[in-house]
């Protein structure tokens, strides 16, 4: 029976196609085929090869593998480990965002950081950065407890609030001095070693506080130095911008001069006689910027000093040493 198939030449045709002699083994076996009367065929592919030319396309470049993240492993930091104290330092390599305990902290652009603890913080925070690959690094920050000088006196604390009348024109105040607080002014002032603004007597410390009969009254927020005379210059403790600087008196603060030393970091100057510099100018540390007076509540002529980090109140005393 004949085998129908593509593609397929009877044994004759193929060998004048290509013009081979058949091997002995084969041609053996195809004779006898014949002989048998068969129609013996011989399958050939006889599929075409393509070829196909390259061509030149600008391939797009291969990814650049992101760098590394450079810097620290962990937190490094120093300062004032202590109630009202400060600390400066840098987060790890790689971090997005940082804070202590609750307080998200604002960094630098090589990752270097303020913060603060308050007169009340306890023994222990806990510095936290998340970083760029999804790890979060804690590093935990023993703060030193302090003795506050603490006066008991055995008479009740004044009953009754603020006049109707006095909150009317204190308001306006707070709102003033809040939002000079909250301006975050583009300044390095926060990585200086502070300078005294004034040399003189410390009047009030930071932190003092009266207890009436088990009630307790606010701490001093700041520090007081007392020189002995009103119009005594004083100078500005680290670079910074004026956030304010009051044109008449405030009813608490006399007049006010409020300094940003930036990453939240300022400075407030109350009781002035006289300020020398006005809202957005820029300080630099040692510049005089007024006179020492009496102004607002005050019962002598001194310079009240407070530092605030973010809400934090911090202790002067801590910035700059003893005298």
């Amino acid at each position: 029976m004949a085998v129908r198939a593509h593609n397929f030449l009877p044994k004759a045709a193929l060998g004048a196609a290509i013009g081979l002699t058949l091997g002995s083994c084969n041609g053996a076996g195809i004779e006898r085929g014949a002989a048998a009367g068969e129609n013996t065929s011989v399958a050939v592919n006889t599929t075409a090869t393509e070829t196909v030319q390259p061509v030149k396309v600008d391939l797009p470049p291969a990814p650049v593998p992101a760098p590394e993240p450079v810097g620290p492993t962990t937190f490094l930091y120093d300062g004032a480990l202590t109630q009202g104290g400060w600390i400066r330092g840098q987060v790890p390599a790689g971090t997005t965002s940082a804070r202590l305990g609750d307080q998200a902290l604002s960094l630098s652009d090589d990752g270097r950081f303020f913060a603060a603890f308050d007169r009340d913080a306890g023994t222990e925070a806990v510095l936290t950065a998340q970083l760029s690959d999804g790890r979060i690094i804690s590093s935990s920050v023993a703060v030193s407890p302090r003795d506050w000088n603490i006066e008991r006196v055995n008479v009740a604390r004044r009953a009754g609030g603020a006049s109707a009348s006095f909150m009317e024109r204190r308001r306006p105040e707070l709102a003033q001095i809040g939002a000079a607080r909250r301006v975050n002014a583009d300044s390095d002032g926060w990585q200086q070693d502070f300078v005294w603004p004034v040399k003189g007597r410390i009047s009030g410390r930071f932190g003092s506080q009266r207890i009436y009969r088990g009630e307790p009254g606010s701490y001093h927020s700041g520090l007081d130095i007392a020189t002995g005379e009103s119009g005594t210059p004083f100078v500005s403790p680290a670079d910074g911008v004026v956030t304010l600087a009051t044109t008449r008196p405030f009813s608490l603060e006399g007049y006010l001069l409020i300094i940003d030393h930036g990453m939240g970091l300022n400075s407030a100057f109350l009781h002035a006689s006289r300020l020398a510099v006005s809202e957005g100018d820029t300080v630099r540390q040692g510049q005089y910027i007024g006179n020492i007076g009496s102004t607002g509540r005050a019962t002598g002529p001194h310079l009240h000093w407070g530092i605030k980090w973010q809400n934090t109140r911090l202790d002067p005393l801590l910035f700059v040493g003893p005298t």
